[in-house]
């Protein structure tokens, strides 16, 4: 469900003491890694991915990087912050799903899109809703860019589809505080180093890690990613890359 509140100009809010946040670490026992066809997780453009469980499909960041198709069928989309590769009016004005993002991006859509406040929920860090699966916000600023630029917000979302946890952490490197099942890992951006992306893949430790946010490098270029990350991470983390429009296996 979804938590609507007197607030500006038509947008709800969820705060963090109204959802009553409960994030759960497993032991290495319970982590999993098997889909068992029950949720379909599919990649497309950059940093956009559509995750299908029982009736719901929800959409994270379809920015311009990525086609309007993505959001088909979409019941709901989240976004994680403004920048323009992860928020594109014109790709929410393509479904009539909800959207469901922080404050900085509704003030944002306020200005740009008017025409799609009435859909708008605001969710702040540390809450948690329920799109047909469970949604927790994580983390409140996106990573630093140069030290010189003022730091936006962003918050990453994990979303739990019966027992298996899914991140998306949008532009940064915040820690969940619970275990995931799959990693979506931003793999190049202006903000990345490699070392760094791969430190925060060891760090999250899930069993399988899906690189995202790729637009940024040449095909040669992820395929030194590839290499890094193959070479790099532990046994028991799997790391796979997928062209636009292909299924996560073992989803679908």
């Amino acid at each position: 469900m979804w938590f609507p509140l007197a607030s500006v100009e038509g947008v709800h809010t969820i705060t963090a003491a109204q959802s009553g946040v409960a994030q759960n670490r497993r032991t290495a026992g319970e982590r999993v890694i098997s889909y068992s066809g029950q949720m379909r997780v599919t990649k497309f453009g950059h940093a956009c991915v559509r995750i299908s469980y029982a009736d719901a499909v929800v959409v994270l960041d379809p920015g311009v990087f990525t086609e309007a198709a993505a959001v088909d069928g979409a019941t709901a989309i989240l976004i994680t912050h403004e920048h323009p590769d992860h928020y594109d009016p014109d790709h929410l004005r393509a479904s009539d799903a909800r959207i469901f993002t922080i404050e900085s991006v509704a003030a944002q859509i306020r200005r740009q899109a008017p025409d799609l406040v009435e859909r708008v929920s605001v969710v702040e860090p540390g809450s948690s809703f329920d799109v047909g699966v469970t949604v927790d916000v994580v983390g409140f600023q996106h990573a630093v860019i140069h030290r010189d630029l003022p730091r936006i917000d962003n918050s990453g979302y994990l979303l739990t589809a019966g027992d298996r946890r899914v991140y998306h952490p949008g532009d940064s490197l915040t820690l969940p505080e619970a275990d995931v099942d799959l990693l979506l890992a931003p793999i190049s951006a202006p903000w990345l180093k490699v070392s760094e992306a791969i430190d925060f893949v060891r760090a999250v430790g899930a069993p399988r890690t899906l690189g995202i946010h790729d637009k940024i490098y040449t095909d040669a270029a992820l395929g030194i990613v590839d290499t890094h990350m193959g070479n790099l991470l532990p046994d028991g983390q799997e790391f796979l890359r997928l062209r636009d429009g292909e299924d996560v296996p073992g989803t679908s």
